[in-house]
């Protein structure tokens, strides 16, 4: 059987949400075992012209989110980027989830060959739908899941390579 671009983006996005969503606790149960007041992780960075913590969350929401769209043609939800606790963006990733999760393997019929037209300020590249998804979809999803991961660990939060991972299924 080969691979759909349903199978290589839904569940894809899902679990890379799920690990997101675990990191947060990690990074809740650090700050209520430390004593480290938790808007200082959430508005942590690695360098000072980087997106903080919150931001991280949110563009991976929106990234999964409205990649699912333009490759089913479902509309996705919006959200205002005004989470500023754990609470509140474990809450935007189960909504994220919960659209994609509503999003059927139908609708993503001949979306390898869609075109997909971005605009971005003077950026404005199409994509066939498989060269959007491989090339620019899933590398700006895991560039925020990662950051992430990587600004917890800055931060003295106990997580590893494991914990970006995730769990595997056989």
């Amino acid at each position: 059987m080969s691979l759909s671009m349903y199978k290589v983006s839904a569940p894809v996005f899902v679990r890379g949400l799920k690990v997101m969503a675990n990191l947060l606790r990690k990074a809740e149960a650090f700050a209520e075992e430390s004593g480290k007041v938790p808007e200082t992780l959430l508005s942590a960075r690695l360098v000072d012209d980087m997106l903080p913590l919150t931001a991280q969350v949110q563009r991976a929401s929106d990234t999964s989110k409205l990649s699912i769209e333009r490759l089913s043609g479902v509309a996705a939800p919006k959200f205002p980027d005004n989470e500023a606790s754990f609470a509140q963006l474990q809450e935007r990733i189960a909504n994220t989830i919960a659209y994609i999760e509503s999003v059927g393997e139908e609708h993503f019929a001949n979306s390898e060959t869609r075109e997909v037209a971005l605009s971005f300020g003077s950026f404005k590249p199409t994509f066939t739908g498989e060269s959007y998804l491989l090339t620019f979809a899933l590398p700006n999803f895991y560039f925020h899941v990662v950051t992430l991961h990587d600004i917890l660990r800055n931060q003295g939060v106990k997580i590893g390579k494991i914990d970006f991972l995730g769990p595997y299924e056989a």
